[in-house]
This record gives C-alpha cells, sequence and structure tokens, in this order.
C-alpha cells in the first residue's frame, strides 16, 4: 500500500467516522513522536491531511489539537523513559541497529543543545525519534525534560493542524 492510500484511507475513514477523529489523532501523534515507531510510521503526512479535514467538516479544532497535543507528550515521555531503562542497549535494538547514524546524530545535537535540543527536536522528523530517547540515556533531568516536552508538544501540534483547520475556513470566507 502507497503512502498516498494510507493517507487517503485514514482521512476518509476519520470523515466517515467522525467520532473516532480524536483518538486516531491522539494514536498518530504517540505513533510520530515514540522512538522506534516513529521511523516508520508517516504521521505528520496523514496528520497535516486530517488538519485539512477539520477544516472542512464540522470537527472541533481544539479537542482533537489537545489529542495531538497528548499524543506527542506522552510519546516522547516513553521515548525518554525507555532510554533512561535501555541506555546504551538502545543502540542494539532494531530499527535504530539499522541506522546508528541516526542514534549518533541525536546525541550530537542534544550534546550541543540540551534542554532547548528536547524541544526544537520534535519540529525535525529524524531528531523527533531518537531525541527523547537521547535525554533518557542521558540522565537529562525529568523536570527539564518535561517542561520542554510539555511545551513543544503544545506548539508542534497546533502546527501539525492549525494550517489545515484554519486556512481552509479562511479561504473559503475569502472567496466567498
Amino acid at each position: 500500500m502507497s503512502l498516498h492510500e494510507i493517507i487517503e484511507l485514514v482521512t476518509n475513514f476519520v470523515k466517515a467516522h467522525e467520532a473516532w477523529a480524536i483518538p486516531i489523532i491522539f494514536l498518530l501523534a504517540l505513533g510520530e513522536s515514540l522512538a522506534f515507531i516513529s521511523l516508520l510510521l508517516p504521521a505528520t503526512i496523514i496528520l497535516l491531511g486530517l488538519g485539512a479535514l477539520i477544516g472542512e467538516s464540522d470537527l472541533t479544532f481544539w479537542p482533537i489539537w489537545a489529542a495531538a497535543a497528548a499524543g506527542a507528550f506522552f510519546g516522547d515521555w516513553i521515548s525518554y523513559w525507555f532510554g533512561a531503562h535501555y541506555q546504551e542497549n538502545v543502540g542494539k535494538m532494531w530499527p535504530l541497529s539499522r541506522h546508528p547514524q541516526t542514534l549518533v546524530r541525536g546525541h550530537r545535537f542534544f550534546e550541543r543543545w540540551g534542554v532547548w535540543g528536547v524541544f526544537i527536536g520534535r519540529f525535525f522528523g529524524p531528531l523527533r525519534a531518537v531525541v527523547p530517547l537521547v535525554a533518557g540515556i542521558c540522565a537529562m533531568p525529568k523536570r527539564h525534560f518535561q517542561l520542554a516536552n510539555f511545551t513543544s508538544a503544545l506548539i508542534w501540534a497546533f502546527g501539525i493542524l492549525a494550517p489545515g483547520a484554519f486556512g481552509l475556513r479562511w479561504l473559503a470566507e475569502w472567496m466567498g
């Protein structure tokens, strides 16, 4: 199944079953933020498509935004815990064992930027997959990690959903 077909399948399902929008968006954001899953799941593209669906339907933006932010927050939190728990053994696990440079780049980025790296890493796909994991491996203080995790999750969720949700409404109103 191609990426386009997956996006279309999920978007059509949510369009037909709007009650499932919140749990599906939560799971997509969670998967996009989990260290191992995000390397395999094209959730960003699907979430952008669902943002557009919000703009053309009667779905309410704010509960969906909260679900995306919560999914992103918990995904990074789980990744942080995984890194703290398994430490250096993480690099021996699939799929990171097949892409060791990803973990090395994430480690370099985290070492350079620290708490800001956790915040900034959320907005860059390859870094989003490993920076929380590296923060756990490096024993970053939980309070600092969670502050960066929480604020970046709120902003990321808005940035991924709002352009489609509000842009289409604005464009429709503007065009009359």
